[in-house]
């Protein structure tokens, strides 16, 4: 029996072994860990009929009753930007990586390995700092095209070219060019793309960055060290240490000078790389699927304490944006005299993961019946909040207005995929229904009380 136990033969074994995975999944594109990159995940990986056709539509998810004759009267979506560069503080981690493995690493024989260690040259500089890349502006190109091929009455170039359709934006600059893009999407789609694009939207970040401006939220969780307790005890403890005593051994690299930090940028440089130039990277032989399983709940322990449920003011932050977007829906849904301006058919609202999953939270969606925490993640394998299925580059959640015999009904899909209302048994309930389920937020939900009032986070309610 082979004995395998100085530093050199560990490294060797490890090399060897991520060799011959390398060399019998060379012919993927795709690595099988691409689906756990929490916020910085691929849309394709949540809507896998993109990866044969990226204008691929499902016009089966559209789910208004069989018994009644619907058509749909609005439509409102709240996305996310689409794939970008990493910011500034990541681009600084992997320069400072790569700078490790080039210069303390043990040199690998050959192989994938060496190429990482000689051959891989960081080409990430400090101005690119989180602006759109042409894949993301891809990607909001064709959700646009999905879309108005979805709803041709709604997002119609009638409809466009005359200001019935709103378009508002963040103001960082990946918003108003993932914005931007969409537009260009929907001139696309109308066989009008060599027209210059006549590019319309609101800036307002009272709306798509309500975070900003919430005291409560800024003072309770986002400057409170210990509001993050549970992801840097989990960072800190022996599933990551594990991940990343094994990760500096195939590196050759001492286990105190593979940080933790350093080693998410490693695993981030694998995500960068397939979004941003669909390349599967030498980086993304360092990690398997249960390394990755691992570095994805570090993130989402995170998302959930700093933006979901983990402090009821994370969600009650977004009261801005869901008395706005109930609003919209009233006047689409209500009926008019002839002599009044008819309803906007379209809100496109563009933001970030940080938009959109407080107002998720708010709205009851992806909530576990136990919190995740750094020493539970073993049985939370089936968890529900998982980051890399709901906020991807290019997230959406549309909210479908129908007009049907019986009353107005509205569906909600995630990510272009149905999703029931919490305590809802349709997938088109009655409009009154939906209000009726919110009528305490609808009520309430007071931003000026819970934000200003509350400079204490509002406590435990038990980012991107």
């Amino acid at each position: 029996m082979l004995r395998v136990s100085s530093p050199a033969h560990r490294r060797l074994l490890a090399g060897l072994s991520l060799l011959l995975a390398r060399l019998c999944c060379c012919s993927a594109a795709v690595p099988n860990i691409a689906a756990y990159f929490g916020t910085k995940t691929r849309y394709e990986e949540v809507n896998p009929l993109l990866l044969r056709d990226v204008l691929a539509v499902n016009a089966s998810a559209l789910k208004p009753p069989p018994t009644e004759r619907c058509s749909p009267v609005h439509l409102t979506a709240v996305v996310r930007h689409g794939s970008r560069y990493p910011t500034v503080k990541n681009i600084r981690r992997i320069n400072r990586l790569n700078e490790l493995v080039r210069t303390e690493a043990a040199r690998a024989p050959g192989g994938w390995l060496l190429e990482l260690q000689s051959r891989w040259e960081s080409w990430y500089t400090e101005d690119m700092d989180g602006q759109l890349v042409a894949k993301g502006r891809a990607e909001l190109q064709q959700l646009a095209r999905r879309l108005a091929s979805l709803f041709p009455s709604l997002l119609s170039e009638d409809n466009v070219r005359k200001r019935r359709v709103s378009f508002v934006s963040s103001s960082k600059h990946r918003c108003v060019s993932s914005v931007e893009a969409f537009q260009e999407g929907l001139q696309q789609h109308w066989g009008q793309s060599d027209e210059a694009p006549d590019y319309s939207h609101r800036v307002d970040d009272e709306l798509m960055r309500f975070f900003e401006r919430c005291r409560g939220y800024v003072e309770g969780v986002e400057n409170n060290r210990t509001a993050q307790l549970e992801m840097e005890k989990f960072k800190h403890g022996e599933q990551m240490d594990a991940v990343r005593r094994r990760v500096a051994e195939t590196l050759g690299l001492p286990f105190h000078r593979l940080t933790p930090d350093l080693l998410e940028a490693a695993f981030f440089l694998c995500s960068y790389e397939l979004s941003i130039k669909s390349v599967h990277s030498p980086w993304c032989f360092l990690f398997n699927e249960n390394d990755a399983k691992v570095l994805e709940y570090k993130s989402d322990l995170k998302q959930y304490w700093k933006r979901s449920y983990g402090y009821a003011i994370n969600s009650l932050s977004s009261c801005p944006l869901f008395h706005h977007v109930f609003r919209t829906l009233d006047k689409a849904g209500r009926p008019r005299r002839s002599t009044e301006a008819a309803p906007e058919p379209a809100s496109i609202l563009v933001g970030h993961a940080e938009t959109l999953l407080p107002l998720l939270s708010l709205l009851g969606l992806f909530k576990d019946k136990t919190p995740p925490t750094a020493s539970n993640y073993q049985s939370q394998h089936d968890r529900t909040f998982q980051t890399s299925r709901i906020v991807p580059y290019a997230a959406n959640l549309l909210l479908v207005l129908y007009d049907c015999q019986r009353g107005p009904r509205l569906q909600m899909l995630l990510n272009e995929t149905p999703l029931r209302f919490p305590g809802l048994p349709e997938d088109a309930p009655l409009y009154r229904d939906v209000r009726a389920a919110y009528r305490h937020l609808l009520d309430g939900c007071d931003f000026h009380a819970e934000c200003e009032g509350r400079a204490g986070g509002r406590g435990p309610s038990t980012e991107l």
